[in-house]
């Protein structure tokens, strides 16, 4: 199992943005991320915008997993963000999302992209664990929760 920690690190949780709609959200997201790797952020836009034209990655309960591929990334790279207020996704359920976790990877980490998004799915899917991300005072209180999903499943 992939830890999240190594997809993400304490600099990429943001733990109340505002937005008011998925093209907000998705602006917002691609900025924070162009700062952490390096990459602009209309390329990441694109890049989201182009796997949603697919289907929703919003998968239901409130949680989305927009993902996409990036030339010039060196590694998969997570960003989570709790929403201050809930946003339309057009997720499979139609409920609106406040749990948001970017997945961005390098066009040929074919592998390491399915397990990363497998994780990050798994542990948002978690229904204790989508709760406590929403209680979660702080970012270091939501990282920390991200870090050690996977110990907690292991018990």
């Amino acid at each position: 199992m992939t830890d999240l920690s190594g997809i993400l690190s304490i600099n990429d949780v943001t733990a109340s943005l505002s937005v008011s709609n998925k093209k907000g959200l998705f602006q917002q997201l691609a900025l924070a991320a162009s700062k952490q790797t390096g990459l602009s952020s209309k390329a990441i836009v694109a890049a989201l915008n182009e796997r949603e034209r697919l289907g929703s990655t919003g998968f239901g309960s409130g949680v989305a997993i927009p993902h996409g591929k990036i030339p010039g990334l060196s590694r998969v790279f997570g960003y989570f963000a709790r929403l201050a207020q809930p946003v339309d996704f057009h997720a499979v359920d139609n409920m609106p999302v406040d749990l948001v976790f970017l997945l961005l990877s390098p066009p040929d980490a074919g592998a390491d992209h399915l397990k990363a998004l497998a994780s990050v799915s798994r542990a948002l899917r978690d229904r204790q664990t989508a709760a406590k991300l929403r209680g979660a005072r702080s970012k270091d209180a939501i990282f920390a929760l991200l870090a050690g999903v996977e110990t907690v499943h292991a018990a």
